[in-house]
This record gives C-alpha cells, sequence and structure tokens, in this order.
C-alpha cells in the first residue's frame, strides 16, 4: 500500500510502498481518508516526543478519519505500530475509534480532533473549569490557541484573555471569542519586552483570573506566573496547564512566585489524561463542530506530497487526504 514513512531518526517522511496491515483478533484494519499534520505527530516522528517508541521504520500519524469495513465513518487514534495513520490503511483498537457525525466532514473532523481534546483535556479534566470563569490562553495565534477560544466560550466562560507574538491575529480571536488581547515581543532584540507583558499581565489580572491555558511555555509562561504571584488576590487559585512547548525554551522560576501565590502548576496530555476521558473530549469537539460551534481554518494536501509539506506552517491546518 501507499504510506509516508519514517526511516530513520531526524529524517522527514517518504512517500512508498509499506507492508499492508492484516486484519486480527481485537484490531479493525481503517481505510484512512485524512490525517492531520499536528505538532504531536512531528514530535513522535523525530522522536523528540515522550510518547515516542524510536522503532524504524513506521508509518506517521496518531489519528485520522476513515472507513471500516461495513463502510462507517470513524475516527481513530492511536493505531498499532508500525502503522500509523497517514498510508492507506492503517490497524486500530476498536476502543480508540470514534463514529463521526454525519454532518461533520472527514477533513475537519481530523483538523479539529487534537486541538479540540488537548484544549478540552486541559480545561475539563485537569483544571476543573466551571463557567463564568476567567481563563488566559497563552498562545492563542496557534490552530489549538484558536480553537481552545472557542471551546472556553462554549465552556461559558466569562472573560478570555488571549496571548501571543502577532497583535494581528490576536485582534482576529475577538469574533470567536477573545475579551482581552495581550500581544508580547519577548525576543532578545526587545529591551523591555518582557517589563511591557507583565505589566499588562499585572493589570488584567487585577479584575481576577482563574485558569492559564499555556502551549508556548518558556519566557511567555515565566512572566504569567510572576505577574499571577503580583497581581491575583491573595489565596485565590489559579490553575495553571501546560499543554505544548511550541517556544523550545527552558523555565527557571523564581522560588517566591510559588511562595507568594496559589497558584497549581500541572501538565496536560497523553498519560496525564486517562485515554477515555480524551476520547471523551474528542467527542464533545466532534459535537460542537458539528453544531457550526468550532472553527477552523484547514488546507487539503495528497499525501503524495508529505515531504514537502512536511515543515508546512500551523496555519492553516494541514490535513493529508488520501482519496
Amino acid at each position: 500500500m501507499k504510506a509516508a514513512a519514517v526511516t530513520s531518526p531526524g529524517m522527514k517522511p517518504s512517500y512508498g510502498e509499506f507492508q499492508i496491515p492484516v486484519k486480527r483478533d481485537g484490531l479493525e484494519v481503517i481505510s484512512v481518508t485524512a490525517a492531520a499534520l499536528t505538532n504531536l505527530t512531528k514530535g513522535r516522528a523525530s522522536g523528540s516526543h515522550y510518547s515516542a517508541d524510536n522503532q524504524y521504520p513506521f508509518v506517521p500519524g496518531v489519528d485520522g478519519v476513515g472507513t471500516l469495513d461495513d463502510g462507517r465513518r470513524v475516527y481513530f487514534a492511536m493505531p498499532e505500530a508500525p502503522f500509523g495513520a497517514m498510508a492507506e490503511q492503517t490497524l486500530v483498537d476498536p476502543r480508540r475509534i470514534i463514529t463521526l457525525p454525519d454532518t461533520l466532514d472527514d477533513v475537519a473532523a481530523a483538523a479539529l480532533a487534537n486541538p479540540g481534546m488537548s484544549c478540552l483535556a486541559a480545561l475539563v479534566e485537569r483544571a476543573h473549569f466551571l463557567s463564568s470563569e476567567t481563563v488566559l490562553i497563552n498562545g492563542a495565534t496557534g490552530a489549538a490557541g484558536s480553537v481552545a477560544v472557542q471551546i472556553a466560550k462554549q465552556l461559558g466562560a466569562g472573560k478570555v484573555i488571549v496571548t501571543g507574538r502577532n497583535a494581528q491575529e490576536l485582534e482576529a480571536l475577538r469574533p470567536l471569542g477573545a475579551d482581552v488581547v495581550i500581544p508580547f515581543d519577548l525576543g532578545p532584540e526587545s529591551a523591555h519586552g518582557v517589563e511591557h507583558f507583565e505589566q499588562a499581565l499585572t493589570a488584567t489580572f487585577a479584575d481576577g483570573l482563574d485558569v492559564v491555558v499555556d502551549y508556548p511555555w518558556g519566557t511567555s509562561a515565566r512572566t504569567i506566573i510572576i505577574a499571577v504571584a503580583k497581581a491575583v488576590e491573595d489565596a485565590h487559585p489559579v490553575r495553571f496547564i501546560q499543554v505544548g512547548e511550541a517556544s523550545r525554551e527552558p523555565v527557571e522560576l523564581p522560588a517566591v512566585s510559588l511562595r507568594s501565590s496559589a497558584i497549581q502548576i500541572m501538565g496536560s496530555g497523553l498519560k496525564s489524561v486517562p485515554l477515555p476521558k480524551l476520547f471523551d473530549g474528542i467527542r464533545q469537539t466532534f459535537d460542537f463542530a458539528a453544531h457550526g460551534k468550532l472553527n477552523l481554518p484547514t488546507k487539503a494536501v495528497p499525501l503524495s506530497k508529505v515531504a514537502e509539506s512536511w515543515e508546512a506552517p500551523g496555519k492553516p491546518r494541514l490535513v493529508f487526504t488520501l482519496r
């Protein structure tokens, strides 16, 4: 069968022939129609993600959309190695399969599943988010961040604060539900960037903050934590949920920022949230999308273009198609 395959660490996938999966007890063969290019997929393919098993060769793609032998359209996740989502067929445990709503097309489902799941796991399972609470989405200009803004509003957020590098893209999130926009420039060329960001955060946090969903980590996350310690009401718990590491920057926190606040720092993702709960988040994402309550720009590309598309920007969300 045709597939994308990673043959060694650090190599991009190449399009070609790969062994055909064979149905066996407890596993289903799925004919794949669409698979999104996500940071998780790229991280596992490169061997840099903590969940990667680094066994080569293998087909990348942690999730996708396809059909079963009976013609049912399904979403699937975590195919059995060495098979992945970026192939004509893959092999999946039926417990990791969800039937798609009739009104949700394959490309949209493939694009929305991962960002929707990650946000809902962070807000619902880790933060135990409550209606009317104030949430900050750090790194909101990415695909996952824009979905998080929309989901926070669907969950009843009283106020959604968004932060990120691109002021214009942050402003574009207002129609999706962003109430407060705080751009930042934290590069070494900006002498007062961190100071200005902290001042803007401190002023905003004086009106209250309950939850932070953090996608970039790095300097922006550190500045937010310090601002929480300085501005949030004494002993008011702020749940800081760490979801991604787009900045690739380590964080060194001043100890006083933890002693002088009630901030609760925790991660959200594979192994920190039970798999059934992650799938609950995907089902809820599909329900929102099927009812027109989620929007994510996508770009469909044939899987045969995988090598030249592998480094495509995260927006619009790239989805490889196989039909």
